[in-house]
C-alpha cells in the first residue's frame, strides 16, 4: 500500500510539474509572439509613413515611401518572408486564442502582400488607406497619391502643422515625394513599352489634376496653405523663414515637377493609353483580377460567383424598393420614381452648408438614445462633422478619417457640399450610420482603442471588415430608432444597392468584358444616382479593380453570421454579444471571423 501511494504521489508530481513547464513554456511563446507583433508594427509604419502619421505617429512625419521603387519591392519580400518564417515557429496550444487569432490575421496579411509582390503586374500596398497601386500604373485619377498629398498639404489633414519642425517636415516629405514622381515617370515609361497602361479615359481625368498645381500663383497654390495659416506661437523671424522656403520649394521645384508631369502625361503617356476598359485586357490581367479578389474579399470566391450574387442581391433590393415606392403612392416605374426623387425639391430643404452639418448632429443626437440597446462597448474617441475642402469638393465623396490614436485629433466625418441646393437629404441617416455610427468612427476607434490587440491591428487595414461593417451598420437604423420617413429608407435602400450593383459592374468590367458605357447604363437602370456621380464611380472601378467588391461581401458574411446566431442560440441570442464579438477583435479576414462566431456560438451553447 505505502508503495502504491509513493508511486502515485510520484505520478502526482510529475503531472504537476509538467503542467508548470507547460504554463512556462505558454507564457515564453505568448512573450515572444508579442514581441513579434511589436516589430511588424514597427516594419509596417517605416514602409507606410503617411499611414503611420495619420495614426498619430510623429517619427516619420518628414518621410513619403518610394513604394514603387525596385529597392522597395525587395525590402517587402525579405520582410514578409521573414515573418511568414518567424510565425510558422507557433501552434495554438502554444499561445493564447486572442494571440493565435491576432497570428492568423498578420499571417494572412504577409502571405497576400507577398503574394502580390510576385505577380507580374506587381500590387503593392499604397499610402491611400493601404489599397493596392501597381508597379507599372501607380497614378490615377482617384485614390492616388499625387492627391493625397495635396490634402495632406492643405494644412486641414493629418499631416501636423503647428511648430516649426512640422514645417521642416513637411518640406522633407515632399523632398521624397518628387523622388517618388520621378519614379513614376521611369515606370510608366516602362509600362508604355509593355502595354500595361492605363485606360484612356483615366488619363484624361488626371491631366487637369496635375495642371491645377500649375496655372495658378502662388499664394492660390494649394501647396502655399499652410504658410497662410502659421500659427503665432511661431517668431516672426522663423514665420518669415518658413514663408521664403515654402517660396523658394513651390517655385522651384514643385511646380517644375508637375510641369514635367504633365508634360509627360499629355504628350507621351496619353497616346499610348488604351481604349479598353477592364484589367482582364493587359498581360496577366485575369489572374491579377483573380488575385485582387482574394486580397479584397478575403475569399476564394470567384468573379463568375461574385457576379451572380449581385444580380442577385440587385433583384431583392429592387423588390424591397417597390414597397417602398408604393407606400409613398408614386404610381410610375421605378426608373421614373429614380427621377422624381433626384429632382424632389423637398428633399433639398439646406440654404447654407452649416444646415447640413446640423442636420447630421441631429442624427447623432437620435442615434445615441438607443445606442444601449444594441452595444455594450463604446468609444471613447470624439469625432466631429466636418465640410471636405474646397479644392477637392466637388469630386469627392463622404468618408470618415480615423481620429489620432492619442485622441488629440478627432475624427472626421467629412461631407462634400459643392451646391448646397443641390444636396439631397435622401441617404442622409445611412450615411450617417455608415461613416460614423455605428460605422466607420465606432469600429475603427474600438479597434484602435483596445489594449489586448497588438499594436498592428489598430489602424484601418482589411477593407472587407471595415467596409463591411459600415454597411452592416447602415441596417441597424431601425433598431436604433431612424427610418421613420420612407424616404429615408428608400435612401438605405439606394446605398445597399449601390454596393450591390458594384458586385455587378467591377466583376463586369475587369472579368467579362464589359465596356465602361455598359456599366454606366446597368448603374444608371438599377439606381438613383446623377447620371454625373455614376460615370465617376464606374471609372473608380476601373482604376481599383476589386476594391468595391469589398463592401457587399462584407456585409452578407456578417448578416449570414448574426442570422446563423440567432438560429443556434435562440433565447441565447444578444445582439449586443453578437457585435462585442464582431468588434473585438480588430479587423479580421471574413473566413477568420466566421470561425471565430462559429466557435462563440458553441461556447454559448
Amino acid at each position: 500500500m505505502k508503495k502504491l501511494l509513493y508511486v502515485l504521489g510520484i505520478l502526482v508530481i510529475m503531472i504537476s510539474c509538467k503542467g508548470e513547464q507547460q504554463v512556462t513554456t505558454t507564457s515564453d511563446a505568448n512573450g515572444a509572439i508579442d514581441s513579434l507583433f511589436t516589430e511588424f508594427y514597427s516594419f509596417k509604419k517605416s514602409i507606410n509613413p503617411i499611414e503611420a502619421t495619420k495614426a498619430g505617429y510623429q517619427k516619420y512625419n518628414d518621410t513619403v515611401a518610394n513604394y514603387i521603387s525596385d529597392d522597395y519591392q525587395l525590402h517587402l519580400k525579405d520582410r514578409y518572408t521573414y515573418f511568414l518564417d518567424a510565425l510558422s515557429q507557433y501552434d495554438s496550444l502554444s499561445l493564447s486564442s486572442e494571440n493565435w487569432m491576432s497570428l492568423k490575421v498578420m499571417e494572412w496579411d504577409c502571405s497576400i502582400k507577398l503574394e502580390g509582390l510576385m505577380n507580374p503586374i506587381t500590387t503593392i500596398a499604397s499610402p491611400i488607406y493601404d489599397l493596392p497601386s501597381f508597379e507599372l500604373m501607380p497614378l490615377f485619377q482617384i485614390q492616388s497619391l499625387h492627391l493625397y498629398m495635396a490634402q495632406l498639404g492643405a494644412g486641414s489633414s493629418v499631416q501636423p502643422f503647428k511648430t516649426e519642425k512640422d514645417y521642416s517636415n513637411w518640406l522633407k516629405r515632399l523632398e521624397d515625394y518628387l523622388v517618388f514622381l520621378d519614379t513614376c515617370i521611369t515606370k510608366m515609361e516602362e509600362s508604355v513599352e509593355q502595354d500595361v497602361v492605363l485606360p484612356k479615359v483615366l488619363t484624361l481625368k488626371m491631366l487637369p489634376q496635375v495642371r491645377s498645381f500649375i496655372d495658378v500663383p502662388l499664394e492660390d497654390n494649394l501647396f502655399y496653405t499652410p504658410v497662410l495659416n502659421i500659427p503665432e506661437t511661431i517668431s516672426d523671424a522663423r514665420q518669415e523663414a518658413i514663408v521664403k522656403a515654402y517660396d523658394s520649394f513651390i517655385s522651384d521645384k514643385l511646380v517644375p515637377k508637375y510641369k514635367e508631369l504633365h508634360s509627360f502625361l499629355r504628350h507621351t503617356y496619353l497616346p499610348a493609353c488604351r481604349e479598353t476598359d477592364g484589367i482582364g485586357d493587359l498581360p496577366n490581367g485575369a489572374d491579377t483580377y483573380n488575385y485582387l479578389i482574394r486580397l479584397h474579399t478575403t475569399t476564394k470566391l470567384t468573379a463568375e460567383e461574385i457576379h451572380d450574387l449581385g444580380l442577385k442581391e440587385v433583384a431583392r433590393i429592387r423588390g424591397e424598393m417597390e414597397k417602398v415606392k408604393a407606400e409613398i403612392g408614386f404610381k410610375g416605374d421605378l426608373k421614373s420614381f429614380f427621377e422624381f426623387i433626384r429632382a424632389n425639391e423637398d428633399l433639398k430643404p439646406f440654404k447654407k452648408p452649416e444646415e447640413v452639418i446640423a442636420n447630421f448632429n441631429a442624427i447623432k443626437e437620435r442615434i445615441y438614445i438607443r445606442l444601449d440597446s444594441v452595444f455594450t462597448t463604446k468609444p471613447k474617441a470624439g469625432f466631429e462633422v466636418r465640410r471636405t475642402e474646397a479644392f477637392r469638393e466637388a469630386s469627392a465623396s463622404a468618408e470618415y478619417v480615423p481620429g489620432s490614436k492619442d485622441g488629440v485629433r478627432p475624427g472626421t466625418f467629412y461631407v462634400p457640399i459643392p451646391n448646397v441646393a443641390e444636396f439631397n437629404t435622401l441617404q442622409n441617416e445611412a450615411l450617417f450610420l455608415h461613416e460614423a455610427v455605428p460605422g466607420h468612427h465606432y469600429q475603427l476607434s474600438l479597434q484602435q482603442e483596445n489594449t489586448n490587440l497588438p499594436e498592428f491591428l489598430h489602424p484601418e487595414s482589411m477593407g472587407v471588415f471595415v467596409e463591411g461593417w459600415a454597411l452592416y451598420a447602415e441596417s441597424l437604423g431601425k433598431e436604433l430608432g431612424l427610418y421613420e420617413d420612407p424616404y429615408q429608407y428608400f435612401g438605405m435602400l439606394s446605398m445597399e444597392m449601390h454596393r450591390a450593383i458594384r458586385l455587378v459592374v467591377d466583376t463586369g468590367i475587369h472579368a467579362k468584358g464589359w465596356t465602361r458605357e455598359e456599366a454606366i447604363a446597368y448603374s444608371l437602370n438599377n439606381e438613383a444616382e446623377s447620371k454625373e456621380g455614376v460615370i465617376s464611380e464606374i471609372e473608380r472601378y476601373m482604376a481599383t479593380p476589386g476594391q468595391a467588391l469589398s463592401y457587399k461581401i462584407g456585409q452578407l458574411k456578417i448578416q449570414e453570421l448574426r442570422v446563423k446566431s440567432q438560429k443556434e442560440l435562440g433565447a441565447k441570442f444578444d445582439i449586443r454579444l453578437f457585435h462585442d464579438q464582431v468588434l473585438n477583435s480588430g479587423s479580421l479576414p471574413l473566413v477568420l471571423l466566421e470561425k471565430k462566431i462559429n466557435t462563440w456560438i458553441n461556447n454559448m451553447k
